[in-house]
């Protein structure tokens, strides 16, 4: 396939539809052992030709969004007014006061020093592709407001950069919107504050609020379904008490302790809220807190109110107004428990959204403590309530840093503190806490698969966390050795489970991966051994 040249910014309104950009295996960042060789990396699946003739696909040859083609020219330029009338909104208190200022900052504010790029794990992984690079993306969106938003004319075309508006280029812009994790590391590194991240997110916001374009994955099948139903997974109250209870009953019989999860316990000090993926693909989490809990002796509940068990907000990746009603469910739910405070288990981007992003709608009456399930759990295992026994954890276990969790809420230590004292053989990854790298599915990515969109999700935007993983584990790769992942977070465990099969390192290398709590509950003296399954997969 003929490569194209560097890409630049007035390509984005090319009228042909031949993709700016290809990539392919050789163009992208080395692998260390044993994924060295990329001639035995597995090829990229072409976007289909039934793909490229009904969705934009012009962007890189992939297709994330799956936006319809405009079926006339009418219809582009109804799209391209309703793009720029919602760009204007962006920069309006009313209609944006959660987010204007820093975005006002980015925009107003960039020394193009590119320590952004440097610090990207998607530009890294991609052989620093400039169509990645944080501030292409960010400088299309600075151009388009001191055009369209300042109303800058000619001086400011000269001053900032002109730009063309057609709809090739916001079609672009849709899926280039969707080639950032919003991991924020970025943000962290940049020396004045801009949040390239935050730009990609508001683009989100802009087509998916004014324009009505969104993943799927995210809307349809996320937030919509979790607002209907009370779970992204399609479960109702009484299918989520079902599981639990034969979840209850598994767990009884794997730790030989009496495992029972209580429900609308009615002021109990408590209420903890799974991601509800954990109870279809990994129950052995909501079963190992049940475990931890009892036999801690603390005052908890679950809900069986609609959202009350499922803590996932698929709005934070995507749109404010889907955020704000899936948190105020959560608030609600709370209140009518009366209970003392709301903790969240293993999902990384439901800390960001109830923790921190909430703060911003939840007013008079609404404002609940709440607080990180690891937090939680670091009390309790530091506390001796538990009888531990840190020799069954006898293996090597690394720790993965959910983005949210760590380097945008600052939840860095408590989790170490346990796998510390729990785990003889921990091992750092490189680096690690807030300067971690997103496991690739962050943002949204971890459930999107449509096209051929889960091989740029393995190849680019998982490519440095697999690279650490593997540096973690350089000195025990021989699948004699079991190796524990550790990932405190349902999102980024669907992303790694995905990585891991792709590349096949559970069965030629054993690296198993799984939560903090079943860690725990492996090392509880009072457990039969062997609750964590080394033929688990």
């Amino acid at each position: 396939m003929k490569k194209q040249q560097r890409v630049r910014i007035p390509d984005m309104a090319r009228r042909d539809r031949e993709p700016l950009v290809y990539i392919e295996n050789n163009d992208l960042m080395p692998l260390p052992p044993p994924l060295d060789d990329p001639s035995k990396d597995h090829n990229w699946a072409p976007l289909s030709a039934q793909a490229k003739e009904r969705y934009e696909a012009a962007l890189d040859d992939t297709c994330a969004v799956s936006v319809p083609q405009p079926k006339t020219k009418e219809e582009e330029e109804e799209l391209v007014q309703k793009f720029l009338a919602g760009l204007d909104k962006l920069f309006t208190r009313a209609n944006n006061w959660t987010f204007l200022q820093p975005l006002l900052l980015s925009m107003e504010h960039c020394a193009k020093c590119q320590t952004c790029a440097e610090s990207c794990h998607i530009f890294e992984a991609s052989g620093r592709n400039e169509l990645y690079r944080p501030t292409f993306r960010s400088e299309i969106v600075r151009r388009l407001y001191f055009k369209f938003v300042k109303r800058g004319g000619v001086l400011s075309a000269w001053q900032h950069g002109d730009i063309q508006v057609n709809w090739p280029m916001v079609a672009r812009l849709i899926e280039l919107a969707y080639r950032c994790n919003l991991c924020r590391r970025c943000a962290q590194t940049c020396p004045i504050g801009a949040d390239n991240g935050l730009v990609a997110h508001e683009l989100r916001k802009l087509f998916s609020q004014e324009m009505g374009i969104a993943a799927k994955e995210l809307h349809d099948q996320g937030s919509m379904l979790q607002l209907k139903v009370g779970s992204s997974t399609g479960m109702n109250a009484v299918v989520v008490k079902d599981n639990l209870e034969f979840i209850d009953e598994d767990m009884s019989e794997k730790t030989g302790l009496e495992v029972r999860t209580p429900w609308d316990v009615e002021g109990a000090d408590i209420l903890l809220i799974h991601n509800a993926g954990e109870i279809l693909a990994w129950p052995e989490n909501p079963g190992a807190f049940a475990v931890i809990l009892n036999a801690a002796g603390v005052s908890w509940t679950l809900s069986s109110e609609l959202a009350g068990y499922d803590s996932i907000n698929y709005g934070l990746w995507y749109d404010d107004a889907q955020l704000a009603r899936v948190a105020l469910k959560h608030v609600q739910a709370a209140q009518k428990l009366k209970v003392k405070k709301i903790v969240l288990g293993e999902c990384g981007h439901a800390h960001k959204a109830l923790s921190v992003v909430a703060d911003r709608i939840l007013g008079d009456g609404l404002d609940i403590p709440r607080e990180s399930a690891m937090t939680l759990l670091r009390d309790i295992v530091m506390s001796g309530r538990l009888k531990l026994d840190p020799s069954r954890n006898d293996f090597p276990v690394t720790l993965h840093d959910p983005c949210n969790m760590v380097r945008l809420m600052g939840v860095v230590e408590p989790q170490r503190e346990i796998v510390r004292k729990l785990c003889p053989r921990f091992r750092e990854m490189t680096p690690h806490g807030v300067d971690n790298y997103c496991c690739g599915g962050g943002s949204g990515f971890a459930i999107m698969s449509p096209n051929n969109f889960s091989d740029w999700r393995f190849h680019v935007a998982g490519r440095k966390k697999l690279e650490q993983i593997l540096n973690a584990f350089s000195d025990c790769l021989d699948p004699a050795i079991p190796k524990y992942l550790c990932a405190p977070c349902s999102n980024c465990k669907g992303q790694l489970r995905d990585l891991l099969a792709y590349y096949d390192l559970w069965n030629k290398h054993r690296i198993l991966y799984g939560g903090l709590v079943e860690l725990i509950v492996n090392a509880m003296a009072d457990v039969k051994p062997g609750f964590i399954e080394w033929e688990w997969h």
